[in-house]
């Protein structure tokens, strides 16, 4: 009862609740990605022409990022956790029970708003208890790969058995329920959220403004990059992989199977990042990318599943290191704020792969040919590494903030 009473209230919880809540973020937002093409029948328009009224519900899964964290310092991190729950549930339905496109294109807007409460208010949560971040972050950051690859295998399967609405009625429903189970699992008080004179005089770390420069290059580049491995990758299966199967569930399976390998990537380059310079690491995973990705453009079947598997590896590899960088060159206090415009950032990235892939596809451009362009974006990436700063132990934030 005190959970209804002061619903208003910063309360914590478990951190298996804001994983899981993770892992829903980002399947919400693909299931459009695999059920488009089915949708576009019962609209009258081809996969490359619906796909582009998906582009607004993906700017504005970053765009309302520093929104809801202001609201959420207003207010209370986990008030806006529940409303991202129950809003990101009713979006949903809303998208099912579309009577014509306009409709629809609304639905996923909302579904993209809502969604965008989950990164800078949930980590944030997550954050709070200060305790072992980055093993934490790192299999948070995996429940949210989880996410990615069960999309296209879940959503495959609905649409096998059934139709595109019931892949959004369905888990619109789930996330209804889940978060009146959130809203019970929440507990009065937070955790370690006292604020120091330390904490609020501490300075930015030598050389912030490169090291920043640096995270802005890359998280521009990779969120266009992840966004298209996240939304082509099913339905470039689905032509590519002919001698293989032509099923949308077998080929949406080999889309989650990718996903799901290559999200644990995420933990050991957090580990490696720990051992080694992140500028190192960045610069491998950036010639990873530039690799891999330019062989998915050229190979089919078996060899593409294997080349998409450690392109993706590459990819999923990548999210924690900005996060690492930034925790090491930014105070506590402006850590929040600046994550907030880093995801606008990615995610902004991100929205562009749409009404782009959209273009290029009704011009004549191959799906191939998208992904020889994303390895062209990884460039960037290197780039990025080589402007990084080498930083001393002595100067690292993240190892003096409490």
């Amino acid at each position: 009862m005190d959970t209804q009473r002061s619903i208003f209230k910063p309360k914590s919880i478990s951190d298996i609740y804001i994983n899981i809540s993770h892992f829903l973020d980002h399947f919400m937002m693909l299931i459009f990605a695999k059920a488009a093409y089915d949708a576009g029948k019962t609209f009258g328009l081809t996969y490359d022409e619906i796909i582009a009224y998906g582009a607004v519900g993906f700017l504005f899964f970053g765009a309302f990022a520093p929104l809801a964290a202001h609201l959420s310092d207003k207010i209370s991190r986990s008030f806006l956790m529940i409303v991202y729950h129950f809003g990101i549930g009713i979006a949903s339905i809303l998208a099912a029970l579309s009577a014509n496109i306009w409709f629809f294109a609304f639905s996923l807007s909302l579904i993209g708003i809502f969604a965008a409460i989950y990164h800078p208010v949930g980590v944030a949560m997550l954050l709070a208890k200060n305790k072992n971040n980055g093993l934490r972050i790192g299999i948070n950051g995996v429940f949210g790969n989880m996410g990615v690859a069960a999309a296209p295998l879940i959503t495959g399967f609905i649409l096998f058995y059934g139709n595109w609405r019931l892949c959004f009625l369905l888990p619109g429903i789930f996330c209804i329920l889940y978060g009146l189970k959130f809203l019970y699992a929440l507990k009065i008080g937070r955790d370690n959220e006292t604020v120091t004179k330390d904490n609020l005089d501490q300075p930015f770390a030598r050389n912030w403004i490169r090291a920043l420069s640096s995270i802005g290059l890359s998280t521009l580049s990779a969120g266009f990059i992840f966004g298209t491995m996240t939304f082509i990758i099913p339905r470039y299966f689905e032509t590519s992989l002919s001698n293989i199967s032509t099923s949308v569930v077998i080929t949406g399976l080999l889309a989650g199977v990718v996903y799901a390998i290559a999200s644990f990537s995420q933990i050991f380059v957090g580990k490696m990042t720990d051992k080694f310079s992140p500028k190192l690491i960045l610069l491998v995973v950036s010639v990873g990318q530039i690799v891999f990705i330019y062989f998915s453009s050229v190979f089919e079947n078996w060899s593409l599943f294997f080349m998409s598997l450690f392109a993706m590896a590459f990819v999923f590899g990548q999210v924690p290191i900005n996060d690492i960088i930034l925790s090491r060159y930014v105070p506590d206090r402006k850590r929040a704020k600046i994550l907030s415009i880093k995801y606008v950032l990615n995610l902004s990235a991100g929205a562009s792969v749409l009404p782009i892939c959209s273009l290029m596809m009704q011009n004549g451009f191959e799906m191939r040919q998208i992904f020889a362009l994303m390895s062209f974006f990884a460039v960037f990436i290197f780039f990025a590494a080589m402007l990084l700063p080498n930083q001393a132990a002595s100067e690292r934030l993240d190892l003096t903030t409490s």
